[in-house]
């Protein structure tokens, strides 16, 4: 039996279990996509790299083979760091985007060596958080995120890779989705407060892109979103230099 059939004759065997025991008035099921197999099959492609190791295997590869550049520096982190045009904030520097769009922390401690170590950089950003707080993958507690983060940290040092910890970014609600339901500002804080006073405790630098980002209100700034979350142009502009002082720290050390 093939992976795609198994997953629908589990899908099948479960669903019963998931739903509400009651008779319905009107029937009005979930609607369906139209090619179950093609979907029971994407399901099992992704499970099989859940953490996306050959995202960027091929690039890492040709990477590899190149001649090591002292100053090259890794951004690590999830969609917002996915997004992020590197060439266009930092023309000629040998900045190496590894973002990952969703990915929590211990997604992100799975690809340290393929996507950071193993390419050499003189030092790593890390800007993650956001994703565990809004349980993209399950719930996750302060201690766990913390603990990932430190895991993190201490494999990049272990390897003479200087640490930048960059703060969650603040969140906004005016876009088609209220941020603030699933990212309660309130976590952020928490995230922020402990990453700023780890960071000072093991000798990372710390990049607040919050202070950047923040309004008043303790919300994103308007006009630097489309939704409330994913920096647009002007956002990564306010970001850049937080970032480049905070490498430019790192380096002299």
């Amino acid at each position: 039996m093939s992976n795609a059939s198994s997953l629908l004759l589990l899908a099948a065997v479960a669903l019963p279990l998931t739903l509400s025991a009651q008779i319905v008035d009107d029937y009005n099921p979930p609607r369906a996509q139209c090619c179950l197999l093609g979907t029971a099959q994407t399901l099992a492609n992704a499970l099989q790299d859940w953490n996306q190791m050959g995202r960027y295997h091929a690039d890492n590869e040709k990477l590899k083979a190149q001649p090591t550049d002292p100053a090259r520096v890794v951004f690590f982190g999830d969609s917002i760091t996915d997004g992020w045009k590197l060439a266009n904030s930092f023309p000629g520097k040998p900045y190496v985007n590894r973002g990952i769009g969703g990915q929590v922390t211990s997604q992100m401690l799975v690809r340290m060596y393929a996507d950071v170590i193993d390419l050499k950089p003189a030092a790593m950003t890390l800007l993650a958080g956001t994703n565990d707080i809004a349980r993209n993958n399950g719930p996750v507690t302060l201690e766990m995120i913390e603990e990932n983060t430190m895991a993190i940290t201490e494999l990049a040092q272990a390897h003479g890779i200087k640490v930048i910890l960059c703060s969650v970014t603040p969140i906004a609600d005016y876009g088609r989705a209220k941020m603030s339901e699933g990212r309660p500002p309130s976590d952020i804080l928490k995230v922020n407060a402990w990453m700023k006073a780890y960071a000072a405790k093991v000798g990372a630098i710390y990049a607040d892109y919050f202070s950047a980002l923040v309004d008043d209100k303790g919300m994103m700034k308007p006009g630097i979103s489309a939704d409330g979350l994913h920096p647009n142009e002007e956002g990564y502009k306010l970001m850049a230099p937080v970032v480049q002082a905070a490498i430019d720290q790192a380096l002299k050390k």
